[in-house]
């Protein structure tokens, strides 16, 4: 057995004793099957090497274990609720959540132990408690369901992500072509793309945001823009204003659903450094942008 081994088997055991309340220890001296027969049960199967130390009755073993689910998610509750203390500002508020909202809000976070997703949930109910209506249910569902490496793939797509308040929308820009005239039908075959592979994001983080109902799974057209036709996009800190300088341009970008929106609401990150530089330099050709600070 190598060390790695061992240890992998050793990390195992302090999984099973934290979720029973007991320990697991090898039957025997060395653990080895023999032909012995006691090494059968009445079936003719071979016992287990393993077996939980402990002589209370089959009850009594569910009934700590229960116990101890219990303590945990009394914990993690009270833990999510500290922090939601902690990041609600003192100011004047005269509605509060729905209770049958809260009452969700509980039964969904109490499982929740890893502390960056415990921070997701608090922000949840520090938002609903400024501004009632602001999360879904749905949302909190899909939290629920969200893995620590979900939620990085969240947080990455975020720093992409501008928000229109002409649309009221979160959207990844992709990239802008020219519309054709009746003259030039392939111009759409110039289209020009950001590389978002060069900002660190992967197409599987894309998919990723896709599967959980966070992003829509085609890619979404602008209405077309006119010479001279503003839109001004707004990322955590800072805005663009993107003036067309000639007709017929066309955005296209990755949209976030309503989920979508709800759940970029509890993560502030700046814009990508990366994707700014590639919003500049392909985005010059045909507009005229200019950067500022958001107050």
């Amino acid at each position: 057995m190598t060390v790695k081994t061992a240890q992998a088997r050793i990390n195992l055991a302090n999984i099973i004793e934290s979720l029973l309340g007991y320990s697991i220890t090898k039957v025997g001296s060395n653990g080895a099957l023999s032909n012995d027969e006691k090494n059968y049960n009445p079936q003719g199967k071979i016992k287990p090497l393993y077996h939980i130390s402990s002589d209370n009755s089959v009850l009594a073993r569910a009934q700590k274990r229960q116990d101890l689910l219990l303590i945990k998610q009394q914990q993690n509750i009270e833990t999510i609720l500290a922090m939601a203390m902690a990041f609600c500002p003192d100011v004047a508020s005269s509605k509060q959540p729905d209770a049958d909202w809260v009452e969700h809000f509980i039964g969904l976070c109490e499982d929740t132990s890893n502390e960056s997703m415990q921070t997701l949930w608090a922000k949840i109910l520090t938002g609903e408690t400024l501004n009632p209506g602001t999360f879904s249910i749905k949302s909190l569902q899909t939290l629920k369901h969200m893995t620590q490496r979900e939620a990085d793939a969240l947080q990455k797509c975020v720093s992409l992500s501008s928000y229109n308040e002409k649309d009221d929308s979160h959207f990844i820009l992709l990239g802008f072509y020219k519309k054709p005239s009746i003259f030039d039908l392939l111009r759409k075959g110039n289209k020009v793309s950001l590389n978002l592979g060069k900002t660190g994001i992967s197409f599987p983080d894309i998919l990723t945001l896709m599967d959980l109902n966070l992003l829509y799974r085609k890619e979404i057209e602008s209405a077309v823009l006119k010479s001279g036709q503003e839109l001004t996009l707004s990322f955590f800190s800072q805005k663009v204003t993107l003036k067309a300088t000639s007709n017929d341009l066309v955005l296209s970008y990755y949209k976030f659903t309503q989920t979508g929106d709800e759940l970029s609401k509890l993560i502030n990150v700046p814009v990508n450094k990366v994707y700014k530089q590639l919003i500049n330099s392909a985005l010059e050709v045909e507009f005229d942008l200019a950067w500022h600070a958001t107050k």
